[in-house]
């Protein structure tokens, strides 16, 4: 088993630590918030007292972060790489600019260190459950060694290429989340003002062509789906305003590609508008509100 050091227990960090924990894996947690550390530490962690300490002394140091911003702190400002061990393994899991990710994997290679930036999708429930994706960036062998880490937190688990391409992909994937979301939500509220009851709406989107696992998991308009957020009050599984802050990552990344993505640049329209009526804390599904204030 291993030695771990994880930085970042927030609503997805700390159900990722306490899988470790769980495989059996010895835990040193760091957060600046002292309640989140608290409940990985009733799981079995320790409590380290600085980013540095949590850094020392381990075979692995997790990170997951909100914003590149933080994750150059962390790695840079004499914190994780100066305090870590030599062979400790690197793994940053926040979803960050692509920028950033380099620039953390350039300074952790200069010192000798060995990392991936392993970006997540599945939200708090697959962090619950052990069944998170995880898409890696870095050199093939250093994802080899983490690998058997990772698979006590997530179930499929990509190397998707070099420095950077683990959150290139997550973009990716999350730009697709959104509009598809927008979609979604969009068909509902046309297809019952025209007088089509949701669960028709559901059963048939839910079995053509328009299905997809946002309508199948996360159906945007309460009802069709009992385990969903919108029929929970859209509690969160992945917040609003987390969504915005991919799609703004999204647009940033297709400027940099030089290519366009329209579709894309709607849905970051349309989050920032949803996140600026005041719904950012609710989960991202509920878009729909947007569209349908009584929604």
């Amino acid at each position: 088993m291993a030695r771990v050091g994880f930085i970042g227990v927030g609503n997805m960090g700390s159900l990722m630590a306490r899988n470790l924990v769980k495989a059996g894996h010895s835990l040193k947690v760091y957060d600046l918030n002292e309640e989140a550390v608290n409940f990985v530490v009733q799981s079995g962690a320790k409590r380290a007292s600085s980013v540095q300490d949590a850094a020392k002394g381990v075979d692995f140091v997790v990170t997951m972060l909100p914003v590149g911003a933080n994750v150059r702190s962390v790695f840079l400002d004499e914190g994780v790489i100066a305090a870590a061990d030599r062979g400790t393994v690197l793994i940053d899991s926040s979803t960050i600019d692509v920028d950033s990710a380099r620039a953390a994997h350039a300074a952790a290679a200069e010192r000798g260190f060995a990392m991936l930036d392993a970006p997540v999708s599945g939200g708090v429930a697959g962090a619950d459950a052990a069944t998170l994706t995880f898409m890696c960036g870095g050199d093939k062998a250093v994802f080899s060694k983490a690998l058997p880490l990772l698979q006590n937190m997530g179930k499929n688990i990509v190397h998707c290429g070099g420095p950077g391409f683990g959150q290139v992909t997550k973009i990716c994937n999350n730009m697709v989340a959104a509009v598809i979301s927008l979609a979604t939500a969009e068909a509902f509220v046309m297809g019952e003002k025209l007088g089509v009851s949701r669960q028709t709406l559901y059963d048939v989107l839910s079995t053509s062509t328009a299905s997809s696992t946002i309508l199948t998991r996360m159906c945007p308009v309460p009802g069709p789906v009992p385990g969903s957020a919108s029929s929970n009050g859209y509690k969160p599984g992945f917040m609003a305003k987390l969504m915005l802050k991919d799609l703004r990552l999204s647009q940033a990344a297709a400027q940099m590609a030089e290519t366009a993505t329209p579709l894309g640049a709607a849905a970051t329209a349309a989050f920032a508008m949803h996140v600026a009526n005041g719904f950012g804390d609710l989960d991202m599904s509920s878009i729909v509100k947007l569209i349908d204030k009584d929604a």
